[in-house]
């Protein structure tokens, strides 16, 4: 099992069990407990969980996003690509809202080369477009959240409000037909829904891992989506309801 499968294990495992042994680990991923140790020890330093004696005791809650520094790494291919499918249904000369997250960011530095109007939702993707010279960047008031380092509360809705854009490009911790386009952080919810608001069209971008989950926070049912960009790890049937529902869905 290559790293990135073996973080991807140890986190769905922490996700369901509070406390876990590196002896059991190393069984159930074929590494040496030398490789299990250094693995928990990295992720202890994400914030993941906390080290003990023989094991790790896990620090997700249930329906709680993972930290920013962790979920970077989670699908990095697929986000990648994602990313530059995102950047092909782009236009030069486009005004866009960029949300806030790990696939955003990684469509922040898709599109730097680009000539496009920006409104980032995070300081993640601020930076990311800072130095690009084609990029004219606006960037919104508000408080930052720690980690994401996203925008939210009053002073980030009025600055969406007063605008009107081309495009926005929405990250999702949830997305199914039935359930719509979810958060787990509810102050990005009305953060979400203003930048949707503000725009002509609305495209989701996600990884197909995002349509087994549902945040706890509402951002819009599937109706208010032009299109989702995801990987061709999303389900099929999954896929084949959100273009029942009228959605444009583009698998990369």
């Amino acid at each position: 099992m290559e790293s990135s499968e073996r973080m991807a294990a140890l986190i769905e495992r922490l996700r369901t069990t509070e406390h876990v042994t590196v002896t059991d680990l190393a069984g159930e991923t074929g590494a040496s407990e030398m490789t299990i140790r250094r693995d928990l020890d990295q992720l202890a330093e994400r914030g993941v969980l906390r080290r003990v004696r023989g094991g790790a005791v896990s620090l997700l809650l249930r329906g709680e996003a993972l930290p920013f520094a962790v979920r970077e790494h989670e699908a990095a291919e697929a986000k990648e690509r994602i990313a530059a499918a995102m950047g092909d249904a782009l236009t030069d000369g486009e005004a866009v809202v960029l949300d806030c997250g790990t696939t955003t960011l990684t469509v922040a530095r898709a599109i730097a080369g680009r000539r496009l109007t920006v409104v980032p939702l995070d300081l993640h993707g601020a930076n990311a477009l800072s130095g690009a010279p084609g990029i004219r960047l606006l960037v919104p008031g508000g408080r930052t959240t720690p980690g994401a380092l996203a925008f939210t509360g009053p002073l980030t809705e009025a600055s969406l409000a007063s605008l009107r854009v081309d495009t926005a490009v929405i990250g999702v911790c949830g997305l199914s037909a039935e359930h719509g386009l979810t958060a787990h952080e509810l102050e990005e919810v009305p953060v979400k829904r203003a930048a949707i608001a503000a725009a002509r069209r609305t495209v989701a971008v996600c990884d197909g891992g995002k349509f087994g989950r549902t945040g706890l926070g509402l951002v819009c049912p599937v109706t208010a989506l032009d299109m989702v960009i995801t990987d061709r790890s999303a389900p099929g049937a999954a896929v084949a309801r959100l273009r029942d529902a009228g959605v444009e869905v583009r698998l990369v």
